[in-house]
């Protein structure tokens, strides 16, 4: 048996499904930054995420996805590119459309923005969710399959719906505030290696128990 630890910087972590891939050693834009061992799942062309999953990304703003996060099928990040006018009685981007109408450009640029997308450690996204630029998603966060994130989810909330709303959370306040304390996905990979079990199916009491003592 491969007593290693997993390997952060193989692309395809499952031999023989290339659907999944690791996004750190994925993409390659300076507004993408991924932590360790957060994938997406896609039977299409899952390599293709940068192009097809984070959408309107002109930047400045930055998208942040913590390590641990799976993302399934679909999900999409829609960046603050998307915006357009809407304190006129046309909402269309006349000036990119080109010729003479190009001259008028200054009407699209600098656009209010809501900021970097920044996603948390350990969040698990469904099929066909959506996030809307600017939220930020705490830890430990569930999203559900076809949502659309207009708004910040709180650490270990799950959300649903369109707008999504918080169905509610999966631990109590005492608990994620320990929960946040402990920050499992910073702990040394050795020691995440050895206690696998505990992290994915153990209490918040036994999760205390095996943390790295400093």
């Amino acid at each position: 048996m491969n007593r290693l630890p997993a390997d952060p910087t193989v692309l395809h972590p499952i031999p023989g499904q290339p659907r999944v891939v690791l996004l750190k050693p994925l993409v390659t834009s300076p507004l993408i930054d991924v932590g360790d061992f957060s994938y997406y799942d896609d039977p299409d062309d899952a390599t293709a995420f940068e192009t097809r999953n984070v959408l309107y990304h002109y930047g400045p703003e930055r998208l942040v996805i913590g390590k641990f996060c799976a993302l399934g099928t679909g999900v999409r990040f829609i960046m603050n590119g998307a915006n357009h006018r809407m304190d006129g009685p046309s909402t269309f981007p006349f000036p990119i459309m080109g010729g003479s109408w190009a001259e008028h450009f200054d009407l699209i640029t600098g656009l209010p923005g809501r900021g970097d997308t920044v996603v948390g450690n350990d969040v698990w996204f469904g099929y066909g969710a959506t996030v809307m630029p600017g939220v930020r998603i705490g830890h430990g966060a569930v999203i559900a399959s076809g949502a659309v994130v207009t708004d910040d989810v709180p650490d270990y909330g799950i959300v649903g719906g369109n707008p999504a709303r918080l169905i509610r959370t999966r631990y109590g306040s005492d608990d994620v505030a320990r929960l946040l304390a402990l920050a499992w996905w910073d702990w040394p990979t050795e020691h995440l290696t050895a206690h696998i079990r505990t992290v994915m199916s153990g209490t918040v009491d036994e999760l205390e128990e095996i943390a790295p003592r400093t």
